[in-house]
C-alpha cells in the first residue's frame, strides 16, 4: 500500500461535515412563539451575563426585540447598555436610528438630546439630529 492509496482511500471515506446551524423553525401557534421568544431572550441574557461590556451583543439583542416589534423591550435593552457604556457612539446611533426608523419622533429626539448632552464633541450626533429635524421640517429646533 502506498501513501497515495492511503490518501485516496481516506478521501473517499471522508464523511461530509455536519452543519452546526439549527434547522429553520416553523412556528405554528402562539404558545410556540412564546417559547421561542423566551428561549432566545434567555440566550441573549446569558451571553450578556458572561460579558456585560460586549456592546455588539447588546445591540443584537435590541435589534432582535425590534424585529419582534417589542419596542419597549428594545428600549429597555438599549438603556441597560447605555448604563454599561454611555461613551459608545455606535450604541447611541443604533438606539436613535431604531426610534427614527419606526417613526417614534419624540423618543428619537429624547435619545439625540441625551447623546449630544453627554457626548457634545461627537459630530455625527449633531449631524443626524439636525438632519432628523430638517426631515420633519422643524427649522426652529
Amino acid at each position: 500500500i502506498t501513501a497515495e492509496q492511503l490518501l485516496r482511500d481516506a478521501w473517499e471515506r471522508k464523511e461530509p461535515p455536519t452543519s452546526a446551524t439549527a434547522p429553520r423553525q416553523q412556528i405554528a401557534d402562539a404558545q410556540e412563539l412564546k417559547e421561542y421568544r423566551q428561549t432566545k431572550r434567555k440566550f441573549f441574557e446569558d451571553k450578556i451575563r458572561m460579558n456585560r461590556t460586549n456592546i455588539p451583543t447588546w445591540v443584537k439583542y435590541a435589534k432582535w426585540e425590534e424585529t419582534q416589534l417589542e419596542f419597549v423591550r428594545a428600549r429597555s435593552i438599549f438603556e441597560r447598555a447605555i448604563d454599561v457604556d454611555y461613551r459608545n457612539h455606535s450604541l447611541w446611533l443604533h438606539y436613535a436610528e431604531m426610534e427614527m426608523r419606526h417613526r417614534f419622533v419624540n423618543h428619537a429626539r429624547n435619545v439625540w438630546d441625551r447623546a449630544v448632552t453627554l457626548l457634545p464633541r461627537v459630530d455625527a450626533f449633531w449631524y443626524k439630529y439636525a438632519y432628523m429635524e430638517e426631515m420633519l421640517a422643524n427649522h426652529d429646533a
